[in-house]
C-alpha cells in the first residue's frame, strides 16, 4: 500500500495526525538525527492549543543547539550558532522547555539517554528517564501502546518507484514493528519526514513505499544537525596514544563519540602514516614499557596491512577518517561461507556484498554526512546501517557470524570515573541523577567478554576540575554504578592502560593505582590498605609518582611544536580568531568559578599588561571594540585581561 497522504504544509500533516489518532497521541521518534524536529513542534503546538490533548513522547538524544548565557558567552557563541547551524535550524521545542521544566501538564517525554549534562538539572527529564540497554528499548516499546511512529527519511525514486532509507536510524525502528507485530498489537501511524539532504544509504536501512502510512516533504528543510569538531588537548593525546597500541591489524572497532574518541582516531592515523614518530611518542609516555607489553600481547605497533572493520552503533567522523586513511578496510559478508573463506585469506575483497563498516546510526559533522552520500553512491557495499540488536549484541540468528565478523575487537568507550576495583561510572551520579544514559556501553562491555579474543576498554581523564580544585577521576567506591567490576577489562588513562580482567582485587588495585595521577596515589592506596584490600606493606613504585601533567607536557610538546598534535587535529569550525578566543574564555570561566579564582582574576585585571596582536580582531569578533555600555565596558577589560595573560 502506498503512502495514504503526501504533504508539503507541516501543520496540515500534524492536524491530519491528531484528527486521526485522537485525543492521546503516544508517539515514538527516533534517536538523534533522525527526529523531525518540525512536525514534533507543530503536534506539540497542538497540545499546548488544546490541554484536553495530551502527548507522550519516547525518544532520546533530542539533539539543541547550545543556549548560551548573557555576556561574553552569548557574544561569542550567537554568531557561531547562526554560522554552523544555520538561522532557520529547528530546535525540539519541548527539550528546550524541558531543560526549563516548562512542558505543559499535558506533554511528557521519556528519554532513555540524554546529551551529556543537558538535562541535569531538569525536574521533569530527571523523573520521565527510563534506564535501559540500547537493546531492549524496542522490546519494551511495545508495552507502552505507541501509536504514532515519525522518523526523518531519506526518498529515492527509481523506474521500479520509490524507495525511503531509514538512514541515519534504522536502529530501532524495524525491530520494535516486528515485535507490535508479533505481540497481536495495532501497527502504529508511520509518518516519513523527508530531508533532501539526509544520505541515503540502501541495504538494511532501505524500506519499500509501502512501509510508511503518511508522507510529509516540506516545502524547504533546515540543514541537518552537524557536530562541530572538538579540541584535543596533550592530556587527551597521551590517552590516545596508549589506546592505539591496543588496536590489532585485521581486527574490529567500536568507538563513541567525542575528544577522547578524537584522540584515538588521530593516534591510529598516526601510527599507520607516520609510524616513525608514533613510537617515538609512545615511548616518551611509556618508558617503563607497560603499554608496549600489553601492545604485544594484544594489540600492536605496526601499520595496518590488513586493515579494521568497524563495528560500532554510533557511526561518526572518526570512522571516515579511518575509512579515508586506508585503515578501515577489511571487509566482511553476512554469509557465513564466505565470511569463514575471508578469516583464512581465501576471499578476496572485491566479491560482491563486503562492508568495512557496520552501524545502528550516525551523527557527526557535515562532512560525515558528504562522506556517506557518496561512499553509498559509489561503493553501496561499504556501509551497512542496521538495527542495534545486530550491532550491538551477538544474540540471535546471527550469533555465529558475528563472532566471526568480529574477531580481534576492541571496544572503546568512555567514562567519568573508574574505582580501584575496577568499576565504572559512565551515565550518573550518586545522587540518582542522570548526566547521559547507559545506551550501548553495556552492550559493548558484556560482549567484548563474549568473543574469544574480544577486549572492552573503557577510557577516562585521572583528573578533573572540582569546585575546590583539582580532583582524582579514580576512586575507591562511589554511589553510583554503569559497568559492574565483575565485567572489569582494560581502563586507560593518560598515564598508561590496566589490564583487570581476571585479576584478584589486590592486583587490579595495583594496576589502577599505576594509572592514577602521582597527586593522589598515596591517599588511594591509603584507603585500600585500610579496607583490607591491599597489602599494608605495599610501597608505591618511584615511577608512579611521575604520573603528573608536566610529565605528560614535556613527553609531547615536542610534537605539538612541531604541528604533528594540533589542537584541531581534523579541522574546526571556528575561525582563526575564535580558536584564539576559546583558551581566553575558557580561563576566564574557570577562573569565575570559585572565589579563589575571582580574586586571581580581580588581581590580573589590575594589571593592564601588553595588548596582542590578534586584540583588535578578537574585540572587534565580540562586538567589544567601542563599547556602550558599563557592563559591555567590563566586559570587553575582562577579554583583554585573558588574551594578554
Amino acid at each position: 500500500m502506498l503512502p495514504e497522504q503526501r504533504f508539503t504544509d507541516t501543520d496540515a500533516c500534524a492536524q491530519l495526525i491528531v484528527e486521526r489518532l485522537g485525543a492521546d497521541l503516544r508517539v515514538a521518534a527516533p534517536l538523534g538525527l533522525g527526529k523531525p524536529h518540525g512536525l514534533l513542534n507543530a503536534l506539540y503546538r497542538l497540545m499546548q492549543a488544546d490541554t484536553w490533548r495530551s502527548m507522550t513522547l519516547y525518544t532520546a538524544l533530542s539533539l539543541t543547539r547550545p543556549q548560551p548565557k548573557p555576556g561574553l558567552e552569548a557574544r561569542f557563541l550567537g554568531p557561531f550558532l547562526s554560522r554552523h547551524f544555520g538561522d532557520d535550524f529547528i530546535d525540539p521545542q519541548y527539550s528546550l522547555d524541558e531543560a526549563r521544566d516548562a512542558l505543559p501538564a499535558n506533554v511528557a517525554v521519556h528519554e532513555f539517554y540524554m546529551q551529556s549534562g543537558a538535562l541535569l538539572n531538569s525536574l521533569s527529564a530527571q523523573r520521565n528517564y527510563i534506564s535501559q540497554n540500547y537493546t531492549h528499548v524496542a522490546r519494551d516499546l511495545v508495552v507502552q501502546d505507541i501509536n504514532l511512529v515519525v522518523q526523518l527519511v531519506s526518498r529515492h525514486e527509481t523506474p521500479a518507484g520509490v524507495h525511503y532509507s531509514l538512514s541515519c536510524n534504522p536502529d530501532l525502528t524495524l525491530e520494535f514493528l516486528e515485535r507490535v507485530k508479533a505481540a497481536g498489537k495495532a501497527r502504529p501511524l508511520c509518518v516519513a519526514v523527508v530531508h533532501p539532504a539526509l544520505p541515503y544509504i540502501g541495504g538494511h536501512a532501505e524500506v519499500p513505499e509501502n512501509f510508511f502510512d503518511i508522507e510529509l516533504t516540506p516545502s524547504s528543510s533546515p540543514r541537518l544537525f552537524a557536530m562541530p569538531r572538538l579540541p584535543i588537548d596533550l592530556v587527551e593525546y597521551a590517552l590516545g596514544f596508549h589506546a592505539s597500541a591496543l588496536v590489532k591489524d585485521a581486527g574490529c572497532l567500536q568507538i563513541g563519540i567525542g575528544s577522547l574518541s578524537d584522540a584515538l582516531v588521530k593516534a591510529l592515523l598516526l601510527r599507520h602514516q607516520d609510524n616513525v614518530t608514533w613510537r617515538k611518542a609512545l615511548v616518551a609516555l611509556d618508558p617503563r614499557g607497560a603499554t608496549h607489553a600489553l601492545a604485544g600481547r594484544m594489540g600492536g605497533l605496526g601499520t595496518f596491512k590488513t586493515g579494521l572493520y568497524g563495528c560500532s552503533e554510533m557511526v561518526m567522523d572518526g570512522f571516515m577518517h579511518l575509512a579515508k586513511a586506508g585503515i578501515l578496510k577489511r571487509r566482511c559478508w553476512d554469509n557465513l561461507a564466505l565470511e569463514r573463506a575471508a578469516a583464512t585469506g581465501r576471499l578476496a575483497d572485491d566479491v560482491p556484498g563486503g562492508h568495512y563498516l557496520r552501524g545502528a546510526f550516525f551523527l557527526g559533522s557535515r562532512d560525515l554526512y558528504d562522506w556517506l552520500e557518496v561512499t553509498a553512491g559509489s561503493d553501496p557495499d561499504a556501509i551497512d546501517m542496521c538495527r542495534v540488536s545486530n550491532v550491538n549484541q551477538l544474540y540471535g540468528d546471527h550469533q555465529a557470524l558475528a563472532m566471526l565478523q568480529r574477531r580481534g575487537a576492541r571496544f572503546f568507550n568512555t567514562c567519568m570515573m573508574a574505582t580501584l576495583l575496577g568499576s565504572a561510572v559512565s551515565d550518573g551520579l550518586e545522587n540518582g541523577h542522570v548526566v547521559s544514559g547507559v545506551g550501548g556501553q553495556y552492550n559493548f562491555v558484556a560482549m567484548a567478554h563474549e568473543l574469544p579474543d574480544g577486549r572492552s576498554a573503557l577510557m577516562l581523564r585521572a583528573t578533573r576540575k572540582g569546585k575546590n580544585g583539582v580532583e582524582t577521576n579514580i576512586r575507591w567506591n562511589y554511589g553510583h554504578t554503569t559497568i559492574p567490576r565483575h565485567l572489569r577489562d582494560i581502563v586507560i588513562t593518560e598515564y598508561g592502560v590496566a589490564d583487570l580482567r581476571g585479576k584478584s582485587d589486590s592486583e587490579c588495585i595495583e594496576a589502577m593505582l599505576a594509572i592514577s595521577d602521582a597527586r593522589f596515589i598515596d591517599a588511594l592506596a591509603a584507603e585500600a590498605k585500610s579496607r583490607g584490600k591491599l597489602a599494608t606493606d605495599f610501597k608505591i613504585p618511584d615511577a608512579w609518582r611521575l604520573h603528573r601533567p608536566e610529565t605528560l607536557h614535556e613527553a609531547l610538546e615536542p610534537l605539538a611544536r612541531k604541528g604533528v598534535l594540533l589542537t584541531f587535529p581534523f579541522g574546526s569550525d571556528f575561525t582563526e580568531i575564535e580558536q584564539r578566543l576559546l583558551p581566553a574564555l575558557e580561563w576566564l570561566k574557570s577562573s569565575s568559578s570559585s572565589w579563589k579564582g575571582r580574586w586571581s582574576l580581580l588581581k590580573a585585571m589590575l594589571r593592564s599588561g601588553e595588548p596582542t596582536a590578534e586584540e583588535p580582531a578578537a574585540l572587534d569578533r565580540m562586538d567589544l571594540q567601542a563599547p556602550a555600555t558599563l557592563t559591555a565596558r567590563l566586559q570587553r577589560r575582562l577579554l583583554q585581561t585573558a588574551l594578554r595573560r
